[in-house]
């Protein structure tokens, strides 16, 4: 069976392509998509906007995916986003097709970024579900810009990259300069998958071979952008404890996830001022891809303020945060 094939398989969603650079429009959303090019600090960027398909009823759903997604990796999710709001996406400079991006930018200048994206599309607060890299980007977007944030949901999210990562990026950018993909591409999906044995992941050997793939398959631009996101990562600050905005939140990671594991979640959800925190079940670190519908709908569900609690997908939420006081030793709230 084709890997498309198994990913959608037994799963509600459109077959959108995952792989960055492949914008075919399946999500059944037709008319109602539209993309628009902006320019920040001289670097063009491109947004993917998804129109509701009738009157909202929460703020537009900002999604900032990984290092390695683009505007079109979240189109199986759509389905499922649209009935509860406006919803976009954004190769931000330095990803997807947008203009390459120098280390020397780092994750302010992102943040930043996705400030002038909101000016220029008149959105004065988002619903903002950040992923991965993402998440570090949406952490400090929110710290910096609270009054343009109306939700958080951060995903697969550590306030520190783990120490064999770090040292696996020193490696990387050598064997990009090598012209060493293939050995790249099996590394990064090591890293993002979890190893056999750690417990069942829903698709694991699909979605492997679907991340193995994706970097194979990078052009000479491609791989450019990949070696300077490695620097960007080494140079600049990930996480910064600065003031976070008490707004409704929510960190979530997969069951398995072996980079940035629950453990490191909770840790996440502690900076917040409250937060809940939920694991995905039968997941690792690629979450959303290996259980598309159950996380859309719990996307959607915490965009529109709808009960996380009993999900048949998710361990029960635990509340951490800096204004909650720990009960019963798991976090939750007395």
């Amino acid at each position: 069976m084709p890997v498309d094939a198994v990913l959608t398989h037994d799963q509600e969603s459109p077959r959108t392509p995952m792989i960055p650079g492949q914008a075919t429009d399946e999500s059944g959303a037709g008319e109602q998509v539209e993309e628009r090019d902006f320019t920040f600090d001289g670097f063009r960027y491109t947004c993917r906007i998804v129109h509701p398909e009738e009157h909202p009823v929460t703020e537009p759903i900002l999604v900032l995916g990984g290092s390695s997604q683009d505007r079109y990796s979240w189109a199986r999710h759509e389905k499922w986003l649209r009935p509860v709001g406006q919803v976009i996406t954004v190769d931000l400079p330095g990803y997807g097709t947008s203009d390459f991006l120098p280390a020397f930018y780092g994750v302010d200048f992102l943040a930043a970024t996705i400030r002038h994206l909101l000016g220029e599309l008149g959105v004065p607060r988002v619903n903002l579900i950040a992923a991965c890299y993402g998440g570090a980007v949406g952490m400090r977007f929110a710290q910096h810009y609270p009054d343009m944030l109306a939700r958080l949901m951060l995903v697969g999210m550590t306030t520190r990259i783990p120490a064999d990562y770090a040292a696996a990026m020193e490696r990387w950018a050598v064997m990009i300069d090598r012209g060493e993909t293939e050995a790249i591409a099996r590394e990064l999906a090591d890293h993002f998958m979890s190893p056999p044995g750690t417990g069942r992941v829903r698709k694991h050997a699909a979605v492997s071979r679907l991340v193995y793939q994706q970097i194979v398959g990078q052009d000479p631009e491609q791989l450019g952008k990949s070696a300077e996101h490695n620097t960007r990562l080494m140079r600049h600050e990930w996480y910064r404890p600065e003031p976070l905005p008490a707004v409704p939140s929510l960190v979530v990671t997969g069951e398995h996830d072996t980079l940035c594991t629950p453990t490191m979640g909770r840790e996440v959800a502690a900076q917040l001022p409250e937060a809940r925190f939920m694991t995905i079940d039968e997941t690792d670190h690629l979450a959303p891809v290996e259980r598309i519908a159950d996380f859309a709908d719990l996307m959607a569900r915490f965009c529109a303020d709808r009960p996380l609690d009993e999900l048949p997908y998710t361990s029960r939420p635990e509340t951490f945060g800096t204004t909650v006081t720990a009960g019963r030793g798991d976090g939750t709230a007395s």
